[in-house]
C-alpha cells in the first residue's frame, strides 16, 4: 500500500476554492444590499458590458448551462432588473435586456471592485498577474 504524499496544503485547487469562498464572504453584504446573489450579479455584469444578449451568449461567457442560468434570470426578471424576450425567428432563443432599474445598478461595479482591492492587500499589478495566471489555468484546463 502506498502512502499519499500530497497534502491539502499542496493543492492549488483548494487555494482557488478557499479564495473564492473568501471573496464571496467579502461581497455578501453588498450583494445583499443590491438584492442579488453572486451568480445573478455576474449575469448583470455581462449585460452591463453588452445588453440584449441571449441566454446562450451569457452562458458561454460565464461558463454556465442554460438550465442553471434560466432560474437565475427568471429571478432577476421578477426583481425588475431584466426582461426576457423570445426571438420571433427562433423561439428557443431568449434575449435578456436590462431594465432601467438594472441599468441603474451598474454603478455597483465600482463598489465591488473597491471592496476587493481594499481587502486583498495586492497591488493593481499583482491583481493583473493573478488574473492572467488564473485565465491561463482555466483555458488550459478547458
Amino acid at each position: 500500500m502506498t502512502t499519499c504524499t500530497i497534502t491539502l496544503d499542496d493543492m492549488i485547487c483548494f487555494d482557488v476554492y478557499a479564495a473564492n469562498l473568501a471573496i464571496g464572504r467579502l461581497y455578501k453584504p453588498l450583494l445583499t444590499q443590491f438584492g442579488v446573489t453572486y451568480p445573478q450579479y455576474l449575469v448583470l455584469m455581462s449585460l452591463w458590458e453588452k445588453d440584449g444578449q441571449t441566454v446562450g451568449e451569457i452562458g458561454a461567457l460565464l461558463g454556465l448551462e442554460s438550465s442553471t442560468l434560466t432560474p437565475l434570470i427568471k429571478r432577476l426578471a421578477t426583481a425588475g432588473l431584466v426582461t426576457r424576450l423570445r426571438a420571433v425567428e427562433d423561439e428557443r432563443r431568449v434575449h435578456i435586456s436590462l431594465t432601467d432599474k438594472g441599468r441603474d445598478m451598474a454603478n455597483s461595479r465600482d463598489q465591488m471592485a473597491e471592496c476587493l482591492v481594499g481587502a486583498a492587500g495586492l497591488t493593481l499589478q499583482e491583481f493583473g498577474q493573478l488574473r492572467e495566471l488564473l485565465r491561463k489555468l482555466r483555458s488550459n484546463l478547458a
